[in-house]
């Protein structure tokens, strides 16, 4: 269950209008290569006006490459720094981010159009994995501030902190990774959601950790 609200009726209609911003453009690049797809045509196809493309776009190529993870919710994020939901830090961190993915909910067709085209293209790739470097740094100091408030020693060795921050975003970069390959290769197509899939993936990494540790 999610630890935020269901977003209201005005977010809802942005996350929509977004969703068929990308989802126009992702066809019509596919369908007739990106460099012959106008932002009028994508305009036209998601039922909306040029401006408004832009109050969401900045240009074609950023509605391809799509969004990366983000903390849309305040209140989830502060009950993570706090130590909730579960008080273990990497299993925490997979409800906050499946948190952001079920706000975000692309289906799999979605997501499979774009990994298509960041491949036949490599530089919307490069935009992509530049997007995702930013969100890794602000997880790690997301991360950073619950360690920090799990152990106050952490505030006279930066260092140290900075260091296990880092470390522990890798490994959930490595988790998120894990979840949506699995997700998005789904023999059973069963309508699982994305978020679901990263709940599981964190929750058997937990487990491992605590086997790991009592071996």
């Amino acid at each position: 269950m999610s630890i935020a609200e269901a977003p209201g009726l005005r977010e809802r209609k942005r996350i929509a209008t977004r969703k068929a911003i990308q989802r126009a453009v992702l066809e019509l690049a596919l369908e007739r290569g990106l460099e012959r797809v106008t932002i009028e045509e994508i305009s036209r196809v998601a039922d909306i006006s040029p401006r408004t493309f832009f109050n969401y776009f900045v240009s074609k190529e950023a509605a391809i490459v799509g969004d990366s993870p983000d903390f849309i919710d305040g209140e989830a994020l502060q009950h993570f720094v706090d130590g909730g939901p579960n008080g273990d830090l990497i299993r925490d961190l997979g409800y906050l981010l499946a948190d952001a993915a079920e706000r975000a909910s692309e289906d799999r067709d979605t997501q499979i159009m774009r990994k298509e085209l960041h491949s036949k293209y490599p530089h919307l790739f490069a935009l992509r994995m530049a997007g995702m470097r930013v969100f890794e740094d602000e997880l790690s100091a997301v991360v950073a501030r619950r360690l920090l408030r799990e152990d106050a020693a952490y505030a006279k060795d930066q260092a140290t902190l900075a260091s296990r921050s880092r470390l522990v975003t890798l490994v959930a970069m490595g988790a998120l990774r894990h979840a949506w390959t699995c997700w998005a290769d789904s023999a059973n197509k069963s309508g699982e959601p994305l978020a679901g899939r990263m709940r599981d993936t964190f929750d058997q990494l937990e487990s491992v950790f605590v086997k790991s540790r009592q071996s």
